[in-house]
């Protein structure tokens, strides 16, 4: 999970531009990415936290007959889509949202490896050639930043943009059951920005919820707190970097992140837990003794520290299924994640 710990000195130049504020939300992907890449090479991950794997789980295995979606908001270099995609039975239509800046970077990556070129060409395909004649069986605009495929999908979309009443991208299905994942992505707009993304998302896809009983979830991670002397210098550290976590005074705590979820239409069920509680409830014991093993950790009252300031919050809309069974539902599961209480 990227959380970060070591930030530059801040210049004495002039303020930035909204294109230098962008480019600097941007640079967050890579340094993701850099600590991700560390953490799988020292043994701790194979890939993100843990908790969104196990929320992202828990969505697919539900019983629903059919295909589901993922909607990635913030996408960056994210490679969830390709570990999901060698499991070959999965019925599952991919999109990701991000800037063209960014899409593109990720784009040119793809095209540069095979082998993730043929999973996406692969994937979806009922009978895909052993040969690899299918590659690349996607297209791409590398000017807009675009790609498309059968089950996978790259949009070049300032997520800013997203309100009610603007119309879905190209290939999205709002008769889908849907889960919505941003991984540390709406902090950096304005509370009303995030606000009106909750508000496009519920408006485009709750309405086809209640006709079809589908269903739609999200689920955020975020840093939370900033109020004690711990956050205060977290936020201080993370501005001289130009880094403004935009949303954290509204959405500060558990409590709010969860009110904001019932407030902005992921009312059926919703839930938060800080970092460290999901270290110790939610990981079994055998997976934190192999971490412990790794390397000795001095300053474990750092660590819980840190772990309390970020967050897994997640909500969705269900109605009952045809079937009138909630075994049904496709976000029946996500009720029973062991929750904190404040």
């Amino acid at each position: 999970m990227a959380i970060p710990t070591r930030f530059a000195t801040p210049s004495m130049a002039a303020p930035p531009s909204s294109a230098e504020k962008d480019r600097t939300v941007q640079q967050t992907d890579m340094d993701a990415l850099v600590s991700r890449c560390s953490a799988v090479q020292t043994g701790y991950l194979t890939d993100p936290t843990k908790a969104i794997d196990q929320i992202v789980e828990s969505f697919l295995s539900r019983p629903f007959q059919g295909k589901k979606q993922i909607i990635s908001l913030g996408a960056g270099s994210d490679t969830r889509f390709f570990r999901l995609a060698t499991n070959k039975s999965l019925q599952l239509l991919y999109h990701e949202f991000d800037f063209p800046q960014v899409t593109s970077r990720k784009i040119t990556a793809i095209q540069r490896h095979k082998e993730l070129a043929t999973i996406i060409s692969e994937f979806g395909q009922v009978n895909p050639p052993e040969d690899g004649s299918g590659v690349p069986g996607f297209r791409v605009d590398a000017r807009a930043g675009s790609l498309s495929s059968l089950c996978y999908y790259i949009h070049p979309i300032d997520l800013r943009t997203l309100k009610p009443g603007v119309p879905l991208p190209a290939g999205i299905d709002a008769t889908l059951p849907t889960l919505f994942i941003s991984e540390c992505c709406l902090i950096y707009l304005s509370p009303n920005e995030a606000d009106d993304i909750f508000r496009w998302i519920t408006s485009s896809f709750g309405q086809a919820s209640e006709s079809n009983s589908n269903g739609v979830g999200i689920v955020l991670y975020e840093p939370i707190g900033g109020d004690d002397s711990f956050g205060k210098v977290m936020i201080r550290n993370l501005s001289q970097r130009g880094i403004v976590l935009r949303t954290l005074q509204r959405y500060s705590t558990l409590e709010r992140q969860k009110e904001r979820m019932r407030v902005l239409g992921f009312n059926t069920g919703m839930g938060a837990c800080d970092v460290n509680f999901i270290h110790n409830e939610w990981i079994d014991s055998k997976e934190k003794e192999r971490i412990d093993g790794l390397e000795l950790l001095d300053e474990r009252e750092e660590w819980v520290l840190l772990a309390k300031h970020y967050c897994i919050a997640w909500g969705w809309i269900e109605q009952h299924a045809a079937s009138g069974s909630a075994a049904d539902l496709s976000f029946q599961s996500w009720s029973q994640f062991p929750i904190q209480r404040s």
